[in-house]
């Protein structure tokens, strides 16, 4: 009543702005009352001051509330959580930056009841840069424009430094007469009223800084308000690193992929060339399997892995497809890959490669949780293979290992794994994963399993290569003799076992051409 009071007194006095400000907190405060009449009734009369806060369109909702204690003061708040469940799903689902930035500037300053919001995000050479500034008074938000909050006048640089070197939050009711800032040159400066400034953190890292304030009443930023902001700043810095990870990772396979069209006009100006002597897609194939061996592992990098002897084999079929494997050490783990694009030449391989480069980048960004890891790996290949060829899918297992356990996850072959007594084991990874390139949204189908290893025991990886390797009489090789293979020669070392392998799928081959790629790694438990 004191804030409607308050509005129509400035009203009175032709103060249109401060009408506005005081009427949307009456407004609130109503809805927050359950008032539901006396909120219509005000919509009613003052549809100016209230035209962007109509219960149809608001983002604090009232149907879902719970009851939270304060133990140091003994008041009661009420915290809603229908705005907190909402607020999370919308920052969970936006994976672009700019974006992202513009909805969670829209929802902290109309939850915070702030008249100007900023967000601040820490570069790569530690400077603090505002990237996103928002006002009640205006529905757009300007975003990444990159100022240094020494080169603004609009936010106080010493309460930033301070959250910033703390990571606590600063709640100021009256800036200029209480609080460790009055001296502040900002504080003196401009007078500011209400301030809030508080961290979002991930894994106990500083991902960015919201400031607001509100410069025409005092003690606006209360307990229960900063408790809303506080719960929706974890699902936020979270929200914010997925954003940067996903920028980065477009960043890089688009620079790739344009290095790979740049590639592509090579290799189509020499098929010119070569066409009087038909010899364009021997060319072309040439030149999909030197790419697809460039990006093998080295010999020497498998050697380096503690707890596992690693023996890996790659040979392109004369129609070369989009196998790849890959080992990536990093922290005491050890991150595995094997997959297998459907058909055969350039644009296979031109997808493998892709594939294989987001992989990198996931892996060297830190990105752990294997649903996210897919999920992001997948919206980057589904939006290339639609440029490339729609039709073209990847199927690829992820494997971590660490400590003798090994975590899987992602759609391919079996995995097979035999004990040292003999025991084998085929472990399905059709309910782990979807093929990827085929669907734009696939986290629902992604899980994760794991296995012990014991000292001895070995663990097959391969592509359909082997098992659909076919001789003269088109009998398939097939899983069950590969198993028997493994199981007769799992005493000797990882690189024994491959060869023999190897060498018994050559031998079912005979003089038959071979129609696909031949992928196989072998992990074997020290």
């Amino acid at each position: 009543m004191a804030n409607e009071l308050a509005a129509k007194f400035w009203l009175s006095q032709g103060k249109h702005k401060y009408a506005k400000i005081h009427m949307r907190e009456a407004h609130y405060a109503y809805q927050r009352w359950g008032a539901k009449r006396k909120v219509e009734d005000l919509e009613a009369q003052y549809p100016s001051l209230l035209a962007k806060v109509s219960t149809k369109n608001k983002t604090v909702l009232q149907t879902t509330s719970i009851t939270i204690s304060s133990t140091s003061s003994g008041n009661t708040g009420v915290l809603d959580l229908t705005t907190v469940v909402k607020a999370s799903q919308v920052l969970a689902s936006e994976l672009v930056l700019d974006k992202l930035l513009t909805k969670l500037m829209k929802i902290v300053i109309e939850n915070a009841g702030a008249q100007v919001g900023y967000l601040i995000l820490p570069s790569s050479q530690r400077q603090l840069l505002i990237e996103a500034q928002g006002s009640v008074d205006s529905e757009d938000v300007t975003v990444l424009q990159s100022i240094p909050i020494e080169h603004t006048e609009s936010v106080s640089p010493t309460i930033i430094n301070y959250v910033t070197r703390t990571n606590e939050t600063v709640v100021l009711n009256d800036a200029t007469v209480e609080g460790n800032f009055t001296n502040a040159p900002y504080i003196q400066q401009h007078q500011p009223k209400s301030i809030l400034c508080f961290p979002l953190i991930n894994q106990g890292q500083l991902v960015s800084i919201v400031y607001l304030e509100n410069n025409l009443t005092t003690g606006v930023f209360t307990p229960d308000r900063v408790e809303v902001l506080t719960i929706l700043s974890s699902q936020a810095a979270i929200s914010i690193e997925n954003a940067r990870l996903y920028q980065t990772l477009e960043d890089k396979v688009k620079e790739r992929t344009a290095q790979l069209a740049q590639a592509n006009q090579e290799i189509t100006a020499l098929n010119e060339r070569l066409k009087a002597e038909n010899l364009r897609m021997s060319a072309e194939l040439e030149v999909t399997k030197q790419l697809q061996q460039m990006v093998l592992p080295k010999q020497e990098e498998l050697e380096t892995i503690e707890g596992l002897e690693i023996a890996g084999f790659m040979e392109p079929a004369d129609e070369v497809g989009g196998d790849y494997y890959d080992v990536l050490p990093q922290d005491g783990k050890v991150k595995i890959s094997i997959g297998d694009v459907t058909g055969h030449g350039l644009e296979s391989g031109v997808v493998m490669l892709m594939a294989q480069t987001a992989v990198r980048t996931l892996q060297e960004s830190n990105q752990t949780d294997p649903v996210q890891f897919l999920d992001i790996l997948n919206r980057t290949i589904y939006r290339n293979v639609q440029r490339i060829n729609p039709y073209k899918t990847l199927t690829l297992s992820l494997l971590e290992y660490t400590e003798g356990r090994l975590n899987f996850s992602g759609q391919h072959e079996d995995i097979i794994v035999v004990r040292t007594e003999g025991q084998v084991e085929c472990l399905d990874t059709s309910d782990l994963g979807f093929p990827l390139g085929l669907e734009e949204e696939i986290s629902d189908f992604i899980a994760q399993e794991q296995v012990q290893l014991n000292s001895g025991d070995v663990v097959v990886l391969y592509t359909d290569g082997i098992t659909e390797a076919f001789d003269i009489n088109q009998e398939q090789y097939g899983l069950e003799k590969l198993c028997q293979v493994v199981r007769s020669n799992s005493s000797l070392s990882a690189e024994a076992i491959k060869q023999a392998i190897i060498d018994d799928v050559r031998k079912h081959i005979g003089s038959q051409k071979v129609f696909d790629d031949i992928t196989l790694v072998i992990l074997k438990q020290k």
